[in-house]
C-alpha cells in the first residue's frame, strides 16, 4: 500500500535508511543519530526485533559495544503503538521485521515523526534482503556504509557466511559472518 508522503500538523517527517553490509557500521551509525537527537532535546524512542538478543536482551549494541536503550518489538505494527508523542524513531535491524516495516515507517513520517532505520540490504547470498529495499525505495536519506573485505582489503558488501546454514535468517557475529568484497565472497572460503 502506498501512502502518500505529506505534512500533518506543522511537523515535516522523513524516513532515512541506512544500509549495508554486517560490520559496516550501520548501528554505530544509528546510535549516533539517535544519540545526537537526544542532545538536541528531541523526544526519541528506539525499537529492535525482540528476538535480537545478541549483545543485549533490551539495549541496541553495535559491534563495537556503542549502546543505546530501545524497546523490543515482535512485530512491526507494535512500534506504532508505542511511538506515541515522538519526534524521532530508531529501528535497527530492518531486515528483521516484516513487510508492515514499510508502512508503518511511512505512517511515523505522515505523523510529522523523523524515522532513521538500519539494515542489511543484502542477505548472505548477495541478494536484495526484504524489505529493506522497499524501505530504500520510499526513503528521503540513503546512507549506504561499507565494511572491509576480512580477505584482501578492499570494500566489502557482502555479509559472508562461514557456515552451511542455508536459512536467510541467522543471527550470528564474528563467529559465523565476515565482512567480504563480491570477489573474495565469490571465492568462497
Amino acid at each position: 500500500m502506498f501512502i502518500e508522503p505529506g505534512i500533518i500538523g506543522d511537523k515535516r517527517g522523513w524516513i532515512e535508511v541506512i544500509c549495508g553490509s554486517m560490520f559496516s557500521g550501520k548501528t554505530e551509525e544509528l546510535i549516533r543519530r539517535l544519540k545526537r537527537a537526544k542532545i538536541a532535546n528531541q523526544r526519541v524512542e528506539i525499537f529492535k526485533p525482540s528476538f535480537d538478543k545478541r549483545y543485549d536482551n533490551e539495549q541496541v549494541v553495535s559491534h563495537d559495544a556503542n549502546k543505546i536503550h530501545s524497546t523490543p518489538v515482535d512485530n512491526s505494527q507494535a512500534i506504532l503503538l508505542l511511538a506515541e508523542n515522538v519526534d524521532v524513531v530508531g529501528i535497527d535491524e530492518a531486515h528483521f521485521f516484516d513487510m508492515g516495516i514499510v508502512q508503518v515507517c511511512q505512517a511515523l513520517a505522515l505523523r510529522g515523526v523523523r524515522v532513521i532505520i538500519a539494515g542489511l540490504d543484502m542477505d548472505y547470498m548477495g541478494r536484495p534482503f526484504r524489505p529493506v529495499p522497499e524501505l530504500l525505495a520510499i526513503s528521503d536519506f540513503i546512507t549506504k556504509l561499507h565494511a572491509i573485505c576480512v580477505v584482501c582489503g578492499n570494500i566489502a558488501a557482502v555479509s559472508y557466511r562461514k557456515t552451511k546454514d542455508k536459512e536467510q535468517f541467522l543471527l550470528g557475529e564474528k563467529d559465523i559472518y565476515e565482512a567480504r568484497c563480491m570477489k573474495c565472497a565469490a571465492l568462497g572460503s
